[in-house]
């Protein structure tokens, strides 16, 4: 007969697998109706990998010439290179606290599950290879990148379940980190709301070297906050609080502002350095976000 304890461990095994499943299903659907296609047309391996050598025919590229068979066979000899089309996808996920703010039906850090699942799924369809990096203001997990379904399943598991140490944000660090562990160019997906500063420079390095990605998510309260009186609203990552009148006019306008500046300056640093980004919300459908994002960057690259 079952103990106590035994019976609750399988309860709650049952009830992760049930959620991982319905995450699966979930954004399989966006995977397979609307991503089909646009992952492969923008991914489809940038780099380059020997193949063999052949005869110099006429119009090929003198740069091409490999001088060593050339000098051994007495006649021209050429380089053929093929596409490289398997990659490595980096998952990059902010889990501080500020990820658990959410005032609609999703917390922004339900949302970075539900794209890192479908850009995983994505990802594996075309035999790629998928990474797990969790940071706060320190490296909480790091999975090495690896293929198939089972391997994405655990990825989902630790994203829904995993529980940080830390409450603050390090997004250098994070940079830093991965460029310890992952000494190939890489298609790397940083997901935060980026509430944090300090790390332009890390960016810059990291994205002159591997396939960089930002996904920036936001709640809509973020943004402006309704006439609702005084309300008390602390920092989730430093515990900081204070009140604010929010039927003042002024205290609304000021709070909006504040944001808007910070946005208009992240994305300055965005630009400045050419990264890749998209903006999602806790209060809009994230596939048309990430459909416009392929479509517009396979034209970028066509």
């Amino acid at each position: 007969m079952a103990s106590k304890q035994e019976i609750s461990e399988q309860e709650t095994l049952k009830d992760i697998l049930k959620k991982v499943r319905r995450i699966e299903i979930t954004t399989r659907r966006v995977v397979n109706d609307v991503m089909a296609g646009e992952y492969q047309s923008v991914f489809k391996g940038r780099g380059m990998e020997f193949a063999e050598v052949r005869e110099y025919q006429p119009g090929d590229d003198v740069r091409t010439i490999d001088w060593n068979v050339t000098a051994r066979f007495g006649a021209p000899y050429v380089k053929v290179f093929a596409e490289e089309r398997e990659l490595t996808v980096i998952l990059m996920v902010d889990m501080s606290s500020s990820l658990e703010f959410g005032t609609l039906e999703k917390t922004k850090g339900e949302i970075a599950t539900e794209i890192c699942a479908i850009l995983a799924f994505s990802a594996i369809q075309n035999n790629d290879r998928v990474g797990l990096i969790i940071f706060t203001d320190r490296i909480e997990l790091f999975i090495p990148p690896k293929k198939g379904r089972q391997h994405v399943l655990r990825l989902i598991r630790e994203l829904l379940y995993f529980r940080p140490e830390k409450k603050q944000t390090n997004i250098s660090l994070a940079l830093e980190y991965l460029s310890r562990v992952q000494a190939r160019r890489a298609v790397v997906f940083l997901i935060s709301d980026f509430l944090a500063t300090g790390y332009e420079q890390a960016l810059r390095i990291a994205n002159k070297h591997h396939d960089m990605i930002a996904i920036t998510i936001s709640d809509p309260r973020e943004r402006e906050i309704p006439p609702l009186g005084l309300i008390e609203f602390e920092d989730a990552e430093t515990g900081e609080s204070l009140i604010l009148d929010t039927y003042d006019e002024i205290c609304r306008d000021e709070f909006a502002r504040l944001f808007n500046l910070g946005k208009s300056g992240r994305e300055k640093k965005f630009t400045s350095i050419d990264l890749d980004t998209i903006d999602l919300h806790t209060e809009s459908p994230y596939e048309d976000a990430l459909l416009r994002f392929f479509r517009a960057r396979a034209r970028k690259f066509r």
